[in-house]
């Protein structure tokens, strides 16, 4: 039957079924639960059956499956990034230069550049100009090793424009596709106050429920505060999506609180948080998403992801890809600053950047991790463990597969 593979010459299965099982918490590198010398079979781009490859049942041996080696190589999760910006026209490199000059994000905002530059040229940009660029991105997300990818709108601003956005999101191939609603991303020149945007938001917010179940916004200084989250989050849920944050990125604020007591999937940057605020994300169900390479490009202190993982606390790992404060789809970078920068081990950003993402998107029984049940999105590799998120510049994966099927 052609929709039934029985993978074999599987030299390290890196399942993280005990990452899954444990809530993404308090990593140990046993919890990557590696079974050497496995196979599995993947019916309908499910996977059915996991185990050793002497021990295959005879149950799936008499369909016949469709038998494919991968080689006696490593193969792990697909990895799942949580937190792009993929959707977009034009470039903001002249930020580049201005940042290395001292300009900080809200003086280059003020000077013109920012989210309102891209904006503008967003909106002037065809439905099929738009998806033809990011096609290319997430083919190259793709080759990065990324089987999932979360995409916002947000560079659009009125509802014509978020619509054509999430049109283009839901028209991108290959990848699992994850869209998300960025309305509040920024005031657009068109209003003159936030709480007259908020309300305009608030009216149109059933108008995009076929397109994306996810809510975003920027609780920052020079975005939305605390209470204008709360309006959009409450109308949001009522409406029934799920709701997430971009929160203390920039500035302490009290974004990270409302958003928890709010039942938010994910706070996203969390760079400039106290104690109490990593307590309330440990004791909660909200995943804390942290993005190095923004901080590295924004020259930003990076988020305290010690102590948010040594307080028990779940934390993934994204890239934040956009064309502003994190111009970048080199996966395995945004990997080695995590070690690097974060302070995580190899275990705790493998884990991050698959089964934790996976929870930050509420897709955390589908993709992730390699078990029963899910879907068989995985990666091989001919590299150790170790020496994935180790080298910047170039991908250790030879084969990207999705639902049981290579896609790169």
């Amino acid at each position: 039957m052609k929709n039934i593979f029985l993978f074999t010459d599987v030299a390290e299965l890196v399942t993280l079924e005990s990452v899954r099982n444990q809530d993404g918490r308090r990593i140990r590198e046993k919890d990557l639960s590696i079974l050497k010398n496995a196979a599995f079979v993947v019916r309908d781009g499910k996977i059915v059956w996991v185990g050793s490859s002497k021990k295959v049942p005879k149950d799936f041996t008499k369909l016949r499956p469709q038998k494919i080696s991968l080689g006696k190589q490593i193969v792990l999760p697909g990895l799942v990034d949580c937190h792009t910006h993929m959707v977009f026209a034009g470039d903001r490199a002249f930020e580049f230069e201005m940042r290395n000059q001292g300009a900080t994000y809200q003086d280059i905002a003020k000077a013109g550049g920012g989210i309102i530059s891209t904006v503008k040229e967003t909106r002037r940009t065809s439905h099929e100009r738009l998806l033809k660029l990011s096609q290319v991105r997430v083919n190259e997300h793709i080759r990065q090793g990324a089987t999932t990818i979360e995409i916002k709108s947000g560079y659009g601003l009125t509802l014509k424009d978020e619509v054509k956005i999430l049109k283009v999101i839901k028209g991108l191939k290959k990848a699992r596709i994850v869209p998300t609603y960025l309305g509040p991303h920024t005031l657009p020149p068109e209003f003159t106050n936030n709480v007259q945007y908020i309300d305009s938001i608030l009216s149109d917010l059933s108008k995009i429920k076929k397109l994306t179940r996810r809510c975003d916004i920027f609780i920052e200084d020079m975005a939305f505060s605390a209470s204008d989250s709360q309006r959009y989050f409450e109308k949001a849920k009522a409406l029934g999506f799920d709701i997430v944050a971009h929160t203390n990125q920039l500035t302490a604020s009290q974004g990270v609180l409302v958003a928890i007591a709010q039942g938010a999937r994910s706070i996203d940057h969390v760079n400039f948080i106290n104690e109490a605020d990593i307590r309330s994300i440990s004791n909660s169900s909200t995943t804390a998403v942290l993005t190095p390479g923004a901080d590295l490009f924004l020259k930003n202190p990076y988020a305290p992801a010690r102590r948010l993982l040594d307080s028990g606390a779940r934390v993934a790992i994204a890239s934040n890809f956009n064309p502003g404060s994190c111009p970048t789809q080199d996966l395995q970078m945004i990997g080695a600053l995590a070690r690097l920068e974060l302070k995580m081990t190899y275990f705790e950003v493998l884990s991050a950047f698959t089964v934790n993402a996976g929870f930050a998107l509420g897709l955390e029984d589908e993709v992730g991790s390699l078990q029963v049940g899910l879907s068989a999105d995985f990666l091989t590799t001919n590299t150790s463990l170790t020496g994935i998120f180790y080298q910047p510049g170039s991908s250790p994966f030879t084969g990207i597969w999705r639902d049981g099927l290579q896609i790169s």
